[in-house]
């Protein structure tokens, strides 16, 4: 199979397969955990990309059983081969609109064990060609739990492929799965099914059906339950339309809480050791080689140190964060969420699968935009990109738990979680104006989702989803973020009035002080119009993150105590709000809380939006966002400074 042309871009250590290595290529429905097992079996190994010709990513790694290596190929979901969106369109253009040389060389299809039927359909389907196949059943063990015996063998024999059972959540199965991928990719390609015999696309399903429902026969085997399962009994309070967005709410109030609570000291932790050992050993070093009386001096200690070393203090609290989400995904309830919204998801015209792309959106704005490939209706597909930016993505959740710790000290898991439930009302309320103005007409779809069983969290799968999106926030601190980082020192660096050199200029007489204060007064209504802080939302607009850097190297610089000792950072925003508000802080705060948050999340996000939904609309998303932010905050420092 030939992948010449894939532009991919490296999500991980991206290790390359040797020319003429087998592709297998890994297809099943949603959360059946065909993920969870490319991961374990590449070891995270793994590259995403777009695929040629299509805007629809792809997952690609290498997996080696016996000293044989597969390139593996993480196909998106889809239920069948006849496609309602552009992921499924994918998956069916490489397993079967493509030349026979341009196809993978076998097909994994990933099926829940406890719900064979939303699988089988799909492989009927590659069954009515000679597609070399192996089917991997998961979750054996809760199949078992809820009654359901499956036959490996009857299941094979039924098919005609062969059938492994695999258990990727807990690292069993691995080399019996590779073991048959390597026996299929040696025998000859199994003989096709024959089509069904009615051109008709309901009557040649139902004869699909009546053959998924024989294979059912032959291997599953019943066992009567005599009691209501435990599972049930939560999915009537989960997904109750009463309880269920109360329970959801309680939920991510218990996540930012424990975020905020358990990351603190680590963060004081880490926040002595930069401005402390990391600074002096720093100093001293430049004195040794003579470089401590230069402009090398400043862009190491109050460029580098400063402003990485200040957002890398936040590492603990993205990585409990990240962690408490991967232990709510594991366990099978983000998926109840979707169903707990779909009745507010359809009152503003989406259907209840935009939800998924929503909730994305909370770890980061730019796969949660690719995510909206699921839905099959391109206005849907244009509203939820244009709507996904007022999600609090986790780069402003660094903003926010800095400002809530300075203000709110004893507070701050609490003021978090009401900025999500703000956002949250900005998503529903936009989303109802552009309803009622862009899109009258736009009906919306029932929810058909299948709910993952409950299950029990698994400390290895968490540790490996948090580190894969710890990994990410990590490489945009040492990428964007050390960029933004000398950018924002080079201007700072930079006189605008006579009388000083390169890299000896206060910095409110820089090129830096002076742009941001010539938009300060913009926000002059809002109650932060001191260049300080809007220089902040400057570099905000291309990372988020950027805003505690940028902070942190412009008090640096206007006073070397900021990076010497602990808590002078927030004494300087406080004083600095205090002032621009007029004795307003609060209200100041507040304002520009939610500035931050409904204001453009960062350029990656930008740049995600033109790729999904074109040059218009992202210029259309931009003037929004703008817009609204600048309303709102207005709004909420001009009614609170009177209350």
């Amino acid at each position: 199979m030939s992948l010449t042309g894939a532009s991919c871009h490296d999500e991980g250590a991206g290790v390359s397969a040797p020319e003429g290595t087998a592709v297998v290529a890994l297809a099943g429905a949603p959360n059946v955990g065909k993920s969870t097992l490319f991961n374990r079996l590449t070891g995270a190994r793994r590259q995403v990309g777009n695929w040629p010709g299509t805007t629809v990513e792809v997952g690609r790694g290498l997996a080696t059983h016996a000293g044989t290596s597969y390139d593996m190929i993480d196909l998106p979901g889809a239920y069948s081969l006849d496609p309602m969106s552009p992921d499924e369109a994918l998956t069916r253009r490489l397993l079967i609109d493509v030349a026979d040389d341009e196809r993978p060389d076998v097909v994994v299809v990933v099926a829940d064990s406890g719900r064979l039927a939303r699988s089988l359909y799909l492989v009927r389907q590659l069954r009515e060609t000679d597609q070399r196949m192996v089917v991997a059943l998961t979750m054996g063990d809760l199949a078992e739990r809820h009654g359901l015996d499956v036959s490996v063998d009857a299941l094979s024999t039924y098919l005609g492929v062969p059938v492994v059972m695999t258990d990727p959540r807990h690292r069993r199965g691995r080399a019996d799965f590779l073991a048959a991928v390597d026996r299929s990719l040696r025998s000859d390609p199994p003989v096709a099914l024959p089509r069904p015999a009615s051109t008709d696309e309901f009557l040649a399903a139902d004869e699909r059906f009546a053959w998924i429902d024989a294979a059912e026969d032959a291997a599953v085997e019943r066992i009567a339950l005599s009691r209501v399962r435990w599972s049930d009994r939560i999915d009537r309070i989960a997904l109750s339309p009463v309880v269920g967005p109360l329970v959801f709410l309680a939920a991510m109030w218990a996540v930012f809480q424990l975020t905020t609570t358990v990351a603190a000291p680590l963060q004081d932790a880490l926040d002595w050791f930069f401005t402390g050992p990391v600074t002096t050993a720093a100093v001293t070093m430049l004195g040794w080689i003579g470089l401590d009386d230069t402009w090398v001096r400043g862009l190491v200690v109050d460029g580098l140190i400063a402003g990485v070393g200040m957002l890398l203090t936040f590492v603990p609290l993205m990585a409990i964060m990240f962690a408490l989400l991967a232990l709510l995904e594991d366990s099978g309830y983000l998926a109840r969420a979707a169903v707990v919204t779909d009745r507010l998801m359809r009152a503003i015209g989406l259907p209840g699968r935009a939800f998924l792309p929503l909730i994305v959106g909370f770890g980061c704005n730019v796969p949660a935009i690719s995510a909206t490939r699921i839905l099959p209706n391109s206005r849907h597909r244009i509203m939820t990109a244009l709507l996904v930016p007022f999600t609090s993505c986790s780069a402003r959740l660094t903003v926010y738990v800095l400002v809530a710790s300075i203000f709110f000290p004893d507070n701050a898991g609490t003021v978090v979680f009401l900025l999500f439930v703000v956002s949250i009302v900005f998503v529903v309320v936009i989303g109802l104006a552009m309803r009622a103005t862009l899109w009258r007409s736009l009906g919306s779809e029932p929810l058909v989702i299948d709910l993952p069983p409950y299950q029990r969290p698994t400390l290895a799968l968490t540790a490996s989803v948090t580190w894969l999106r710890l990994r990410g926030f990590l490489q945009t601190a040492s990428g964007i973020i050390v960029a933004t980082v000398a950018v924002v020192w080079l201007m700072q660096s930079i006189p605008v009035v006579t009388g000083y050199s390169f890299g000896e200029v206060p910095v409110q007489d820089s090129l830096y002080a002076r742009s941001a204060e010539a938009i300060a007064p913009v926000f002059a209504p809002a109650g932060f119009g001191s260049w300080e802080t809007t220089s902040a939302l400057m570099v905000g607009f291309v990372a988020k993150e950027a805003v505690i850097s940028s902070w942190a190297q412009t008090y640096s610089a206007e006073d070397p105590t900021a990076t010497g000792e602990a808590g002078t950072l927030g004494s300087f925003i406080s004083a600095d709000f205090e002032e621009s508000s007029g004795g307003h802080t609060s209200a100041a705060v507040w304002a520009f809380l939610v500035f931050l948050l409904a204001y453009t999340p960062c350029v990656a996000t930008l740049a995600a939006q033109r790729r999904e939904i074109g040059n218009r609309w992202t210029a259309f998303g931009i003037a929004m966002q703008l817009s609204v932010a600048w309303v709102v905050a207005v709004a909420i420092f001009q009614i609170g400074s009177r209350l």
